[in-house]
């Protein structure tokens, strides 16, 4: 109830504000776009949420079973977004309202929904460098950094949901740089707390450090189109970007580093081991055309977690393994774009979870590009080869 009241506060009072003087704007620009007098501060407001429909059907050995569906409100986020004192200083505040965006409340989060996911400021204290600090995603997969408002197919695949690093609390340095021609080269570290978004009740284990660096050889992809899918902007010249990341989670609490579940001994202390995340990828556009591949892999030291005698396991595995995606689309000059996407996952054995393919068919109509679009995808599944599933998904995305 007093988070209703905060948000209803808070968008009167921007109404209020834009009321006595009124800015440009546009659909996909922001529903309050609105700059000071003085030039002392700016803000946009920009809600958006993904309306979908599911149905699925599992292969049983002989023949395909009668098909689950279901209708969800898979995201609604509120954004704000702007600068403070100067365009320098710019700062980013995403609050998440469906119950798949707050859902994970546990005891290192006072057991309350997870309203944050992204409480950010970013400093630009010299020419190519930047200072991040707060709440946000870190620099890990390309995938993962892309806006869920910008994806090619209704979600994420399967690579990413089992091994993305995600949001975290810390501090980033950010740099770029010519290596001459149009060639570009960014360099991104963090340091974060290594258990994931909103955690408030300390800091169990120990810290997780993150690289990155991407090279564009092409130079930059026009609407920074390298964290955006599908080539809304029709690439006149082929651009690429590659990217390489490595993740290190000192000891580590959680079966995912930052997410799964904390692995807790039956004493009520937590089990600890160090975790290592790698990822390659790349982002091609040209002329309607767009390709993303990644590949990730995670290890540990220990994946199996045992009580305080060392020896008896405790039940948790660390989720450890390899994942490789490839995916590509075309997007044809009347906003029309057909897409696919290829993903396999193999498991360490010790973890006992089986080798995953899935195949993706996807079919899209941008009507103000991501900003307003209808999305549909069929995906095959098959598990350890003997499971079968098929899911045809229907979404709608709308982003003021």
């Amino acid at each position: 109830m007093k988070l209703n009241i905060t948000l209803a506060l808070i968008l009167c009072s921007f109404l209020f504000v834009n009321a006595q003087e009124i800015s440009d704007t546009s659909f996909g620009k922001g529903l309050i776009n609105f700059t000071a007098k003085d030039s002392s501060f700016s803000v946009k407001f920009a809600p958006r949420f993904q309306f979908r429909s599911n149905t699925s059907w599992d292969h049983d050995g002989n023949q395909y079973g009668t098909g689950q569906q279901n209708f969800i409100l898979r995201r609604a986020r509120l954004k704000f977004d702007g600068f403070a004192y100067s365009p320098k200083l710019k700062y980013k505040l995403e609050l998440g309202l469906s119950n798949r965006d707050i859902s994970g409340a546990n005891q290192f989060n006072r057991n309350t929904p997870r309203y944050i996911l992204d409480a950010v400021i970013m400093w630009k204290f010299a020419k190519n460098w930047e200072l991040w600090a707060g709440q946000t995603k870190l620099p890990g997969n390309v995938e993962r950094v892309v806006s869920s408002a910008n994806l090619q197919l209704i979600d994420r695949s399967l690579l990413n949901s089992r091994f993305n690093i995600d949001r975290d609390l810390g501090i980033q340095i950010r740099h770029k740089s010519n290596l001459g021609g149009n060639f570009l080269m960014r360099e991104k570290f963090s340091i974060s707390q290594g258990e994931g978004r909103n955690v408030t009740e300390g800091n169990e284990g120990g810290l997780q450090y993150t690289a990155r660096v991407e090279f564009l050889p092409f130079g930059a992809f026009k609407s920074k189109g390298d964290y955006s899918q599908s080539d809304l902007k029709r690439e006149e010249k082929p651009k690429l970007m590659a990217g390489f990341t490595y993740n290190f989670n000192q000891d580590a609490v959680r079966e995912r580093g930052f997410a799964g579940d904390y692995m807790i001994r039956t004493d009520g202390t937590i089990y600890e081991t160090d975790q290592t995340t790698i990822f390659a990828d790349a982002m091609f556009k040209y002329q309607g055309f767009s390709f993303i591949g990644e590949y990730a892999k995670r290890t540990a030291d220990n994946e199996i977690a045992t009580e305080a005698d060392g020896v008896t396991p405790t039940g948790d595995v660390v989720l450890t393994g390899n994942a490789l995606n490839l995916q590509a689309g075309y997007l044809f000059k009347n906003n029309y774009e057909i897409a696919a996407r290829y993903t396999t996952v193999e498991y360490e054995s010790i973890t006992g979870a089986l080798p995953t393919d899935q195949y993706t068919l996807g079919v899209n109509k941008f009507f103000v590009g991501h900003k307003l679009k209808v999305q549909s995808d069929i995906s095959y599944t098959s598990v350890n080869g003997n499971d079968d599933n098929i899911t045809f998904r229907l979404g709608f995305d709308i982003h003021f």
